[in-house]
């Protein structure tokens, strides 16, 4: 019999309240099978800790700090990154194999988007080509539930992921301060008609369409403005001032993502926009067009604009994201342990109106060229809202109960690993990208 090959698990792009509890599946998952998985270790701050050969020995970890993975947000525990591996960087692909060698790694975890998809994909298949035998899965995650392709012909499930885990919970972020904004539109509207709320999603609504959570039966002032509405700032104060007419207040979530012109928005390493560097915001823009533009009630609009809380205000998490995280971490696992490697652990959801979904696999060729969109028929009319199906869709991945964390003097108990790093057996390395 073969003996145990070691793991390296990373974690790429943005947070989500609960990749975490992805990792941990990964690690008791892989305890679980000790003929097959030798020495865990993470890549510390994703793939740039491997290029760097900064491999944080999680099996040296005590369990007790592997269960608070779970409500641990953010990547705190072993770091993330946006470092963009891009063909051309030949360099950066070889750095990885040789440090995959150097330390006897069969197997590589990566937490990430469709970029990440890919770039497990191609460091597999380098592997292969120099003579290593590396499987690589995938685990989905990311707040704007953009990874995967859209709806499937019966209009009702996607066939690539249902949705990403940590998109759950930030619906129930923007779920529950939604119903906290009414509170305060309602009180304030005599002197504060219109309160502008800002959600992330760069280019896919899921995020703002999660307002709607907090009101399903439509009872409040509520606009939500999403990138796809494709509505300019003149429709949008004239929508806004029909419904202070009609109500006497407006509560407007609107999408960083919605098009106001330029706002100095800056750019990461994939090419992604970051609105949160930008040099203003689309709120502000919005805000201060409605005051010049004037509105139909006495006051003025204000705004408010949630910054990163959105993916890492654990409070907010929802029980059901946080069992899917840690069990398509799991599947990883189970998927590298029997099947083998090139696919992403998937989460695919049962016909029927209750709620059910399974853990399958997905080949990650799959999912590094698929690309989801904001279903249109999800977009009511107007384009100022989101119809039943979504609603129907998104209800049952914010749960039922908050989530139980652990305190210790009044404050959160979080995951705090050992600084255990493997012994470097390669001579540094400075990652491509960063030289002159």
């Amino acid at each position: 019999m073969s003996k145990p090959k070691n793991v390296v698990v990373a974690q790429s792009g943005g947070l989500t309240p609960v990749i975490n509890a992805s990792l941990r599946g990964i690690i008791e998952t892989c305890r679980a099978y000790p003929d097959t998985f030798g020495t865990l270790y993470a890549g510390f701050h994703g793939i740039e800790g491997v290029l760097k050969e900064e491999l944080l020995n999680l099996s040296a970890q005590p369990a007790e700090e592997i269960a608070l993975l779970s409500t641990t947000p953010a990547a705190g525990a072993i770091g993330t990154c946006r470092y963009k591996l891009k063909s051309s960087q030949s360099e950066d692909f070889e750095r990885i194999v040789a440090v995959f060698k150097a330390h006897n790694i069969g197997y590589f975890f990566y937490n990430g988007g469709n970029d990440s998809m890919d770039t497990a994909w191609k460091v597999a298949q380098l592997a292969h080509e120099r003579g290593l035998d590396l499987v690589a899965t995938g685990v989905p995650k990311t707040i704007d539930n953009d990874v995967g392709g859209g709806l499937s012909a019966d209009g009702q499930t996607f066939e690539v992921i249902d949705h990403t885990p940590g998109y759950g919970s930030t619906a129930r972020y923007w779920a529950l301060n939604v119903q906290n904004a009414n509170e305060e539109n309602a009180g304030s509207c005599p002197s504060d008609p219109v309160l502008v709320l800002q959600a992330m999603g760069r280019k896919i609504g899921y995020i703002p369409a999660a307002a709607r959570l907090a009101d399903p039966h439509r009872e409040m002032p509520l606009l939500i403005f999403m990138r796809e509405a494709g509505l300019s700032l003149e429709a949008l104060a004239d929508l806004v001032n029909d419904m202070l007419k009609a109500r006497g207040r407006a509560l407007v979530v609107i999408s960083e993502g919605f098009d106001v012109g330029n706002i100095g928005e800056r750019k990461d390493s994939f090419g992604h926009t970051m609105f949160s560097a930008s040099e203003t915001t689309v709120e502000q823009i919005v805000v201060n067009y409605l005051n010049e533009v004037g509105l139909a009630a006495r006051g003025a609009a204000r705004g408010n604009v949630p910054g990163t809380d959105q993916r890492h205000a654990m409070i907010y998490a929802s029980t059901v994201d946080l069992e899917e995280a840690y069990r398509v971490g799991q599947k990883a696992v189970q998927i590298a342990a029997e099947v083998g490697g090139g696919y992403m652990s998937t989460i695919l959801r049962q016909p029927g109106d209750l709620y059910q979904v399974t853990y399958d696999k997905v080949p990650l060729e799959k999912v590094a060229n698929s690309e989801r969109t904001f279903p249109e028929a999800w977009l009511t009319t107007s384009r100022t809202d989101v119809t039943d199906d979504f609603v129907r869709y998104a209800r049952p991945l914010i749960g039922e109960n908050w989530p139980t964390i652990p305190l210790m003097n009044g404050l959160q108990r979080f995951t705090r690993f050992a600084p255990i790093f493997a012994e470097p057996k390669l001579p540094p390395y400075l990652p491509q990208a960063y030289r002159g």
